[in-house]
C-alpha cells in the first residue's frame, strides 16, 4: 500500500510540474490600457473600447501594440433584441468605427478580426 501512495504522490508532483509549464503563461497582464474590455484570443489581447460616437479595437501581442494598418474587423453588437453590424477600419494604432451605436450595460459584441497572413480571430466581449 505504501508503494501505491508513493507512486500517487509522484504522479501528483509531475502533474503539478506539467501544469506550471503550461505554454499559456505570460509575463504580461491582460488589463485594459484604454478603458475598455480585454479578451485574449490566440495569444493576442483584444481591447474593445466603446465611447460616445466611436468604437475602437486595440490589439496587443504579448503586451506590445500590433500594426493594424492592413487589418480589418467586423463587429456584431447585441443589445437586448437589437443587433447592429459595424465595420472597423485602421485608424492609427487601432481599428475604429464612428457613428451611433446601440450599446448599454450588458451589451455583447463579437469581433471577427482579419490580420494579414493569419487566420481570422474571433473575440467575444461582454460590456460593463
Amino acid at each position: 500500500m505504501k508503494l501505491h501512495t508513493c507512486l500517487f504522490a509522484a504522479a501528483l508532483a509531475l502533474a503539478g510540474t506539467a501544469q506550471a509549464a503550461d505554454p499559456h503563461e505570460h509575463a504580461h497582464a491582460h488589463t485594459p490600457l484604454h478603458g475598455g474590455v480585454v479578451v485574449e484570443v490566440k495569444d493576442i489581447d483584444f481591447e474593445l473600447v466603446a465611447k460616445a460616437g466611436a468604437i475602437q479595437l486595440h490589439l496587443r501581442d504579448h503586451g506590445k501594440a500590433m500594426d493594424v494598418s492592413k487589418a480589418s474587423a467586423k463587429l456584431t453588437l447585441l443589445t437586448g433584441a437589437e443587433k447592429q453590424e459595424v465595420e472597423l477600419k485602421p485608424a492609427g494604432d487601432k481599428l475604429e468605427a464612428t457613428g451611433a451605436f446601440k450599446l448599454g450595460t450588458g451589451s455583447k459584441a463579437v469581433a471577427v478580426v482579419n490580420l494579414p497572413g493569419k487566420p481570422a480571430a474571433i473575440a467575444r466581449f461582454a460590456l460593463k
